[in-house]
């Protein structure tokens, strides 16, 4: 049951990354709803899942609180660093005219897949505790792949990867829950490590939403349609989170 219900998963990342393909003359638009998204996924599904997994502190700070702040600090500090390489190397021909380095999309869209795995994880989990949490489980990740392979899609193609690299991306995004789904028939994941990794990738995550992804959507189009779009990404997730609640 936990591997067909992450065919669905799989369904729903690829129908939103065919959405972010076929949207792409409006790409301010894409870009905000894009970076609402990732907002309301970080504040509003992981960090609260993170501080309820990893409820341990580490001198007053709750663990996954600082694995946040690892996670958005080594986020900016490979984009600097890639970007740092990229420019010693004489790469500005072949790069992005804003000097994004294309390492940047492709790892970001690499920790997505992770995150898709982790939800596929999550699904065969709740499904040995019960039908019923299985069945709320499931809602939940179902309904935020679509965000998932929307955002994969846009993060690799935005730091001027190739349409090629990004629907590989956003292929693999798509297994990843699949995957998860199986690997729980041989093994479970503590819910600490579990509860850490959440609070990591959603410190990364909210780097690429807060410090690229929106600024972006507003720099060469600061429309109110545009702001529009963020408000709606993130009321998308809220839904998303009280209806699987």
């Amino acid at each position: 049951m936990a591997v067909f219900v992450a065919l669905g998963a799989f369904l729903m990342t690829l129908a939103g990354g065919w959405t972010a393909l076929r949207v792409t003359d409006r790409r301010h638009l894409v870009l905000g709803l894009a970076g609402g998204l990732m907002l309301g996924v970080v504040g509003l599904d992981l960090l609260p899942e993170s501080l309820e997994a990893a409820g341990t502190e580490v001198f007053g700070v709750p663990a996954a609180l600082l694995l946040f702040v690892a996670g958005f600090l080594l986020a900016h500090m490979v984009e600097r660093l890639l970007a740092g390489r990229q420019a010693a190397h004489g790469a500005e021909e072949t790069a992005p005219r804003d000097g994004r380095a294309p390492q940047v999309g492709l790892t970001a869209a690499a920790a997505m897949v992770g995150h898709s795995a982790m939800d596929g994880v999550a699904i065969g989990a709740a499904f040995q505790v019960g039908g019923g949490m299985g069945a709320a489980v499931a809602l939940a990740v179902v309904a935020h792949d679509f965000a998932d392979g929307f955002n994969t899609y846009t993060i690799t193609s935005l730091y001027g990867n190739a349409r090629r690299r990004a629907l590989a991306m956003l292929f693999a995004d798509a297994a990843a829950p699949v995957v998860g789904a199986a690997s729980t028939l041989f093994f479970t994941i503590p819910e600490g490590v579990l509860g850490g990794y959440l609070g990591f990738f959603g410190g990364a995550l909210l780097y690429l939403a807060a410090a690229e992804i929106l600024p972006e959507a507003h720099h060469e189009h600061p429309a109110h349609s545009t702001l529009l779009c963020t408000v709606a990404g993130v009321a998308f997730i809220w839904l998303v989170v009280g209806v699987a609640g």
